[in-house]
C-alpha cells in the first residue's frame, strides 16, 4: 500500500489506496489533489507536508538495514542491549527483538537512558566486551552522553546506537532534531550515521572493532526511516578480522627494566586496572621475589587483601599499609597504573612503568624506565631474566596490617547517636559478602570508606573511576549481573547517588536480578558538606530531604529492610543475602564517621 504522513506531526497516516472516508477523500486519491482548505486532523498543517513513504521502506517482514546490521553485531560476539524503546528508534529496536527471541541477545529495557550507558560501561569494564545501549533521538540520545564518558575514560568498550529522525528533513529543526554527529563525535572514538545505502554490516563491524581495539566507544546513528528500508547486504563475522594485541616490548626497553630491579633491594609493585587481566602472572612474580604488591583503588580486589604480600589500596580512598609499602620501596614496578591524582604515587622514587598504551607512558612526569607493551607478556619475561635479592618483607607487612585492623575496630566501636560508623558497617560486611560478589560501588564517602574499611578476597570492584559519576552504583550493578549471571550482585551506595537513578529498582524487579544493595544513608551529601569544611567554607545546600528507602524498594517489589541500630545490622545483612531477589539494606550513618 502506498502511505504518506504528515511530516509536521509524524502521526497522521493516509492510504492513497484507502482514502480517508470521514474527510470524504475517495480512494485512490493523491495528497495533492486534496481539497485546498484540507487540514491534518492532527495538528492542522496544510497538504502539502503529506509526505510519500513507499512501502518498501516501511514492510518490517522485510530484510531490513537494521536487521543486517544487528546481526553482524551478534555475529561479532555483541549479546546484551540495555535500552528504550521510542518513536525514533522502532525500527532498530524491532531488529533486537527479533535476536531476543531467537535467543542470541538479552535486551534489558532500563528506565533512563543514562542508567542504560551505565549499564553497559560496567558490562565493559568486567567483561573487556562491548554491550549495547540504545536510546532515541534528541533527549534519550543526550540522556546516555555521561555513562559514555565514563566508558571512555576508563578505557571500557562500549557501542551506542542511536535513533534519529528522518534523513529528509535533517536540519530543519525538526521535533527532537539534534546534531548528533557533532553531539557524539567528542565521546566516540568511532562514530557514523547509517544510509540506507551505507554498507550495512561493515558499518556494525567496524563499530564492534574499534569499541575492542581502542577499549572505547563506538557509536552509530540511525535516522528513523533508515532503519526499515531493506537491504541485500549479508551480515559479516569477525573471523580474521581483528588482531591479537600482544605487543612485544623492545630489546632496550626491557634491558633497562632488568638492570634497575637487579640493583633493587626493595621493589614494590603497584597495580592499577589495567593490569587485571595479568594478576595472576603478577602474583607468581611477586610470591617467587617476595615483592609488596600495591593497588589503585580501581585496581581494589585484583589481589586479595588476605595474601601475604597484598598491602591494600593506595591514595585517597587508601589505608596506612600501603603508604607504607611505597615509602619502604627503593623501586617501583607501576603496571597498568595512570598516575591519577587520586592515588598519589610519588614522584620521588626510580620507577619502571608498564603500559600497552603510549599516552599512559610516563603522562605526567618523567619515569626512569618505560615499557611499552602487553602486561603480562613483559612480568613472563621479567620472571625469567631477574634474580631479585629482596628483603624479607611479608613479616613486615603482616606488622603494618594488624596497626591496621586494630585502629578499624577501635573505630567501629564509636557511637556518637547519629548513626552508624562506616567501619562498622564494613566490618560486619566483611563477614556476610559473598567471596565471589561483583561489587559496584558510587561516589562520595561511602566509597571512601569501602576503600578503606572493606577487604576484598576474590571479589570483583567496579567503580566509575576517571570521570568519578555520581549515580553509577545501582544502574552498573544491572551491567553487572548481564555480564556475570552467576555470581553474586551487590551495589553500595550512599543515598545521594542512589537518588539519581532510584527508579532502577522497577528494572531489576521486572527483570529478576537479585541486585543486593547496601544503601549508607546520611540525609546529605556528606562528601560535599566534608570539601565545604576544609575550605573553610559553611556547609551548605548539601543536606537531603529523603524518602525511607527501604519502604520505596518494597513498594517497587524488592525486598526493603531498614537499620538504624548496629544490634540491627547482623541480622538485616543475612536476611538479604539469603533473599532471592532484588534487595536493599538502608543503613542510617553517621556523616562525620567514615
Amino acid at each position: 500500500m502506498t502511505r504518506y504522513f504528515c511530516n509536521i506531526c509524524n502521526a497522521y497516516e493516509y492510504y492513497e489506496e484507502k482514502g480517508d472516508p470521514e474527510k470524504n477523500i475517495p480512494l485512490g486519491t493523491k495528497p495533492e489533489d486534496f481539497p485546498d482548505d484540507w487540514k491534518c486532523p492532527i495538528c492542522m498543517a496544510d497538504k502539502t507536508h503529506m509526505i510519500l513513504d513507499d512501502k518498501e521502506e516501511n514492510n518490517f517482514n522485510n530484510i531490513t538495514v537494521s536487521d543486517v546490521m544487528v546481526e553482524t553485531l551478534v555475529e561479532w560476539g555483541v549479546d546484551t542491549v540495555f535500552g528504550m524503546v521510542g518513536h525514533s528508534n522502532l525500527g532498530l529496536g524491532n531488529a533486537l527483538r527479533k535476536q531476543e527471541e531467537r535467543g542470541k541477545l538479552k535486551y534489558i529495557g532500563i528506565r533512563h537512558e543514562g542508567a542504560g550507558a551505565f549499564a553497559a560501561s560496567a558490562y565493559g569494564k568486567l567483561t573487556g566486551k562491548p554491550a549495547v545501549c540504545f536510546a532515541i533521538a534528541g533527549p534519550g540520545a543526550t540522556n546516555m552522553l555521561t555513562g559514555l564518558w565514563d566508558a571512555k575514560m576508563d578505557r571500557a568498550p562500549i557501542i551506542a546506537l542511536v535513533g534519529q529522525v528522518n534523513a529528509q528533513v535533517l536540519g530543519r529543526g525538526y521535533f527532537q532534531e539534534i546534531d548528533l554527529k557533532s553531539a557524539y563525535q567528542a565521546v566516540s572514538a568511532w562514530s557514523h550515521i547509517v544510509f540506507k545505502d551505507s554498507n550495512h554490516s561493515e558499518l556494525s563491524a567496524l563499530a564492534v572493532k574499534n569499541a575492542i581495539l581502542n577499549k572505547d566507544v563506538s557509536s552509530l546513528i540511525f535516522p528513523d526511516k533508515v532503519q526499515v528500508s531493506s537491504s541485500s547486504a549479508k551480515k559479516s563475522n569477525p573471523v580474521d578480522r581483528i588482531t591479537k594485541l600482544d605487543i612485544v616490548p623492545s630489546k632496550d626497553q626491557m634491558e633497562t627494566a632488568i638492570d634497575l630491579l637487579q640493583k633493587a633491594k626493595k621493589p614494590v609493585i603497584i597495580v592499577g586496572h589495567g593490569a587485571k587481566n595479568a594478576m595472576p602472572k603478577i602474583i607468581k612474580f611477586a610470591e617467587k621475589f617476595n615483592t609488596p604488591i600495591i593497588t589503585t583503588f580501581k585496581a581494589k580486589g585484583q589481589i586479595s587483601d588476605s595474601h601475604p604480600l597484598a598491602c591494600g589500596v593506595l591514595g585517597r580512598s587508601g589505608i596506612p599499609v600501603s603508604t607504607w609499602a611505597m615509602d619502604y620501596a627503593d623501586l617501583l614496578l607501576v603496571l597498568g597504573a595512570s598516575f591519577s591524582q587520586h592515588t598519589g604515587i610519588t614522584e620521588n622514587k626510580t620507577t619502571i612503568q608498564v603500559d600497552y598504551d603510549p599516552h599512559a607512558l610516563a603522562r605526567f612526569h618523567k619515569i626512569k624506565s618505560q615499557i611499552l607493551g602487553e602486561i603480562g607478556g613483559v612480568i613472563d619475561i621479567l620472571h625469567h631474566k631477574i634474580e631479585i635479592k629482596a628483603d624479607i618483607v611479608r613479616d613486615k607487612i603482616k606488622k603494618q596490617w594488624d596497626a591496621w585492623r586494630e585502629e578499624k575496630r577501635k573505630r567501629s566501636e564509636i557511637d556518637n547517636g547519629k548513626g552508624l560508623a562506616s567501619a562498622y558497617i564494613f566490618e560486619v560486611l566483611n563477614k556476610h559478602a559473598p567471596s565471589n560478589a561483583v561489587i559496584t560501588l558510587d561516589v562520595g564517602n561511602n566509597t571512601y570508606s569501602f576503600g578503606r574499611y572493606f577487604e576484598c578476597r576474590e571479589q570483583s570492584i567496579l567503580l566509575s573511576g576517571y570521570l568519578g559519576s555520581i549515580g553509577f552504583g545501582y544502574p552498573a550493578a544491572i551491567g553487572a549481573w548481564a555480564a556475570a549471571p552467576n555470581r553474586p550482585i551487590m551495589a553500595i551506595t550512599g543515598d545521594g547517588g542512589f537518588g539519581q537513578y532510584l527508579a532502577e529498582v522497577t528494572t531489576a524487579v521486572k527483570y529478576k536480578i537479585p541486585i543486593k544493595h547496601i544503601l549508607l544513608n546520611n540525609s546529605e551529601l556528606g562528601k560535599i558538606s566534608l570539601e565545604q569544611r576544609n575550605e573553610d567554607l559553611p556547609v551548605w545546600e548539601t543536606e537531603l530531604h529523603n524518602p525511607d528507602f527501604s519502604k520505596y524498594a518494597e513498594n517497587c517489589g524488592a525486598l526493603g529492610i531498614r537499620v538504624s541500630k548496629r544490634n540491627e545490622l547482623e541480622s538485616a545483612l543475612e536476611k538479604l543475602f539469603m533473599h532471592d531477589g532484588p534487595g536493599m539494606v538502608e543503613i542510617i550513618t553517621d556523616p562525620l564517621l567514615i
